[in-house]
C-alpha cells in the first residue's frame, strides 16, 4: 500500500447461525481512530503509514466453532 492511502481487507465469513467476525493485528493494535469495519466485515485503514505493515488476522467464531485467516499488509 502507498503511505497515506485507505486499505481495504477484506474477510468471508458465512453460517448459520451467522458468525461474529473480529479483527486484530497481529503484533499491536488496530490503528486509532483511523479503521472501521463495515458490515461485510470489510477492515478499512485510512492514511495508513509505515507502522501499520503487519499480520492482520479474521476470526469467525460460531456455536459451531472458530475460523481465522491471515493477510500481510506492506507499506
Amino acid at each position: 500500500a502507498v503511505p497515506g492511502s485507505t486499505v481495504e481487507l477484506g474477510c468471508s465469513a458465512r453460517g448459520d447461525p451467522a458468525p461474529q467476525v473480529q479483527w486484530h493485528k497481529e503484533h499491536g493494535d488496530l490503528p486509532w481512530a483511523r479503521h472501521e469495519v463495515d458490515r461485510e466485515h470489510t477492515l478499512r485503514l485510512y492514511a495508513v503509514t509505515s507502522s501499520d505493515a503487519g499480520a492482520y488476522v479474521c476470526t469467525a467464531q460460531s456455536q459451531l466453532g472458530t475460523a481465522a485467516a491471515t493477510t500481510f499488509l506492506h507499506v
